[in-house]
């Protein structure tokens, strides 16, 4: 749900600047409705009115024109505004994925914080750069997959390198279903690692 409040105000336009201070949105993104009045004045409901996949789509397009890099963008929504994707195909892609993925990373962040700013629910939002992520998540499903299959024949633990929560989800999420072996997640911080164990057969 976007984000609404109600405000009370002598007039329309104090109710709005209201809003805008409250709500953190400019005036063009919100709409307001007049309830009824009262003896304080308008009784009113200001309402977030944004398209979030269109609102992320343009702020990944000023960032892209402002560096003067060439690009195409796909966005695709998942149950309406629940989740929002982004692919991005550009002339710099490398400079956009940086060392490791971690441009990419603080990119994706903005625009999460961005949309997370017009609505009070949890939004998935994902962007991806020359299909950087895609790949990468095929390249841990085969590790895990690789790792597993030796984990189930020697019974013994393998430890993966450390990776992030992300990276981490993809080989837990590749083999819950496995009845030979399970994961679990060991160390912290940034040494924090997913173990593939073997299950102990009853």
């Amino acid at each position: 749900m976007k984000k609404q409040i109600q405000v009370i105000g002598k007039t329309e336009a104090e109710v709005m600047q209201k809003a805008e201070a409250i709500l953190r949105v400019p005036a063009s993104k919100i709409f307001i409705n007049v309830l009824g009045e009262i003896s304080e004045g308008l009784n009113c409901e200001a309402l977030v009115d944004v398209n979030l996949a269109l609102e992320g789509r343009r702020y990944i397009e000023n960032i892209l024109k402002a560096m003067g890099i060439k690009y195409q963008i796909e966005t695709r929504t998942v149950g309406g505004e629940k989740e929002i994707h982004y692919l991005i195909e550009s002339s710099e892609n490398s400079l956009l994925i940086g060392h490791d993925g971690k441009c990419l990373d603080a990119f994706q962040t903005l625009v999460r914080n961005l949309i997370s700013n017009y609505t009070t629910e949890r939004t998935i939002v994902t962007l991806d750069i020359g299909s950087y992520k895609s790949n990468k998540d095929r390249r841990l499903e085969i590790l895990a997959t690789k790792t597993a299959k030796e984990v189930a024949r020697t019974k013994i633990p393998a430890k993966l390198s450390p990776m992030n929560s992300y990276e981490r989800h993809i080989i837990h999420e590749k083999l819950a279903s496995w009845r030979d072996v399970y994961t679990e997640s060991e160390g912290e911080g940034e040494a924090r690692a997913v173990v593939i164990k073997p299950k102990m057969q009853e």
